[in-house]
């Protein structure tokens, strides 16, 4: 067991000496030896912190202990090592030592969702082991919007993870606890915590793997293509591919109406549909605007057999109609986005879309090679912020 002396304590937890004092004399804090505390300890006095930063009195919850209502004696058990002490160095000082911009340093801490530090405030023990691979791409030369840009998407994308885990366990654990009248113990459940902690970071992990195994296929391919076309070998644009919108109508006053929790219902019904179906026709989503979806299809063909397959998919799901729009055309790649005139066709053309159609340009429906499709021919169009007219088709299964 490794013990810290007081002020260690103190330091770790982010505290005052006289405040884990204070913890002790409460009863709150009962040290396993004078002046000595524990890695769990560290983190019951940063929990408290947090209740007591909550409004919760220090007075209430020494009460709630010492009646047995509440225990923080789970803070001990492995699973809850995740809850980070103070790391020693500064921002500032890590910056100095391993040449890590300060505005990219501080972006670790934006990242996970918390507010900006200061550049003398300390970093947390987790934040520290991000920094070898901060010091990797930076050693490397990799430009510093890249880096903050991946941080942020892995922030981004880990905290809606463990969101959904946090609404899982409250759901699955605490409230059944609570509705059967248990106490913290059974709430914090310790030992099924530590095992679904482990196995669930190894799921993760796994899913992890998977994707990057599919996105560095996908960019082995667009580089083998690069060279091709550079040797003359192979023109990137025999095969142009197809950019998609889909909307969602009447996403807002649904929202309104029926309030955040039909929100989260139908965003979590429409990536499923749209990730299901546009994976299995060979695409991707790109970019989620609310509402609606972006894509982005290597074949414009298949593009449009996954557009009708989840328009029906909405519609079957009982969801509100969708409005599709496609181009084909080249497209510029940067900053982790997709550019230029062919992403804002699409759009257009989806706006112009009715509830519940299809429609595509004239490029789409020449190269869709795709059996089972049809085309009827709506003509030229004026679209908002295209000048001319657009050649625009319906698109519908033969």
């Amino acid at each position: 067991m490794t013990w810290y002396p007081r002020d260690e304590a103190a330091d770790r937890a982010g505290v005052e000496p006289a405040y884990l004092i204070r913890l002790v004399d409460l009863g709150i804090l009962g040290s396993g030896q004078p002046d000595r505390f524990s890695p769990g300890d560290v983190r019951r006095v940063a929990m408290v912190k947090s209740l007591e930063d909550a409004g919760i009195p220090l007075d209430g919850v020494a009460a709630a202990i010492a009646r047995g209502a509440i225990s923080l004696a789970f803070l001990d058990t492995a699973a809850y090592e995740r809850f980070a002490a103070l790391a020693p160095e500064t921002f500032q000082q890590v910056s100095e030592r391993t040449g890590i911009p300060l505005d990219l340093l501080t972006a670790i801490r934006e990242a996970a969702g918390l507010a900006q530090p200061s550049p003398q405030d300390r970093l947390r023990e987790d934040e520290m082991a991000i920094l070898p691979f901060l010091e990797l791409q930076v050693g490397a030369g990799f430009r510093p919007v890249a880096i903050e840009r991946l941080l942020r998407a892995v922030g981004d994308s880990t905290r809606w993870i463990t969101e959904a885990e946090g609404d899982w366990w409250y759901s699955e654990v605490i409230e059944p606890a609570m509705a059967a009248g248990q106490g913290a113990e059974e709430m914090a459940n310790a030992e099924f915590a530590d095992r679904s902690s482990r196995l669930g970071e190894q799921g993760v992990l796994a899913m992890y793997h998977a994707q990057q195994a599919r996105a560095w296929t996908a960019n082995l391919i667009d580089g083998f293509e690069a060279l091709l076309a550079k040797a003359g070998l192979h023109s990137r644009l025999e095969r142009p591919p197809a950019i998609c919108f889909l909307d969602i109508t009447g996403y807002t006053r649904l929202t309104q109406e029926r309030g955040d929790d039909a929100a989260a219902d139908l965003a979590g019904t429409l990536r499923r549909l749209v990730q299901r179906s546009s994976v299995q026709h060979g695409g991707r989503p790109i970019k989620w605007l609310g509402d609606g979806v972006m894509f982005y299809f290597r074949d414009p063909g298949s593009g449009v057999r996954s557009a009708l397959e989840m328009v029906d998919g909405l519609r079957t799901a009982g969801l509100p109609p969708a409005h599709v729009g496609l181009h084909a055309g080249p497209v510029l790649f940067q900053e982790g986005d997709y550019f230029g005139q062919t992403v804002n066709l699409s759009a257009r053309i989806a706006d112009y879309a009715r509830p519940g159609e299809v429609l595509v340009s004239q490029a789409v429906a020449d190269a869709s090679r795709e059996t089972g499709i049809a085309f009827a021919d709506i003509g030229p169009v004026e679209l908002k912020g295209v000048a001319g007219t657009t050649h625009v088709l319906r698109a519908y299964l033969a």
